[in-house]
């Protein structure tokens, strides 16, 4: 076991703010906690306040701490909220525990065409049921886990498999982007390589994937922090917070970027932190939860 002090790092905030869905809940003698699958691996860890409890390695130590992206200063990402804009300031101080997650692309990728018109317990459920049947089997320390599928293993699968699973319309989009990975079509390696706007580019290029899906493929599998996915509820969110006058003449479509590119292009560089404060805040401040 390895324990750290960690500043602005909230497990439950984490696993709440719709980025991660291999989060489940634990009770420890060190406090509440997660056990987190990433990669074939499994982790438990603890929180009391500041102080984490990190069931594993110091071999394995490494990787948890690029996961969680303990390195980069949240701290001061969260104080750079404008002052005048109160709004962003509230919800940056009530998430300042969030971190983006440095989580596995092609995991990020099925998890994201999933989550398309399904409820986060959904998306869970989805996730897992993928997983237990058609990812390895592993154990770590007494527990018995199973991995996200990787490409191959999951293009075993054919359509009504993938329906037989609940899967809905979003079957077909599994199936089809498997086939893309087989194929070497979707080149997971070269994807990785890409700054955003390539990857948006090339991500919404596959069926089943738009604009949102793509940006949190971006966001929470590639680690490009200056995506803003942009859903329903950040819609709604933006006209209340952000909407102006002039922006009457402007056409739906393009509407929701050009308040971003507005209010948020000067968080160059971390603007999804941004969005994942707001997402936060919405669903569980008391204020705001109604939204929801």
């Amino acid at each position: 076991m390895i324990i750290r002090t960690i500043d602005f790092f909230d497990l439950k905030q984490i696993a709440d703010s719709g980025q991660c869905f291999r989060m489940a809940p634990l009770i420890g003698q060190e406090g509440d906690g997660f056990r987190i699958i990433s990669r074939g691996r499994l982790l438990d860890v603890f929180q009391q306040k500041r102080t984490f409890s990190f069931h594993c390695s110091e071999e394995d130590m490494p990787y948890w701490e690029e996961y969680f992206d303990l390195k980069t200063d949240y701290g001061k990402i969260a104080a750079s909220a404008a002052l005048e804009d109160t709004y962003l300031q509230k919800a940056a101080l009530f998430g300042s525990g969030i971190r983006i997650l440095r989580q596995e692309p092609w995991e990020m990728i099925i998890t994201f065409i999933i989550s398309q018109q399904k409820t986060i317990p959904k998306i869970k459920e989805s996730v897992e049921l993928l997983s237990r049947t058609y990812g390895k089997k592993l154990s770590c320390a007494g527990h018995t886990f199973y991995a996200f599928p990787s490409p191959e293993e999951l293009s075993s699968a054919s359509l009504d498999e993938l329906l037989s699973l609940k899967l809905g319309y979003r079957a077909k989009y599994i199936y089809h982007i498997c086939q893309d990975a087989i194929s070497g079509r979707l080149d997971l390696h070269s994807l990785s390589s890409m700054d955003y706007f390539q990857a948006m580019d090339y991500l919404t290029g596959f069926y089943g994937i738009g604009r949102k899906v793509a940006d949190c493929i971006c966001l929470f599998g590639l680690h490009h922090i200056n995506a803003f996915p942009i859903d329903t509820w950040i819609q709604k969110i933006l006209l209340r917070e952000y909407y102006q006058p002039l922006y009457e003449a402007i056409p739906k479509k393009h509407l929701y970027q050009k308040i971003v590119r507005d209010h948020f292009s000067c968080y160059e560089g971390f603007a999804g932190v941004m969005q994942q404060y707001i997402f936060y805040y919405e669903r569980y401040s008391s204020s705001h939860h109604s939204l929801l």
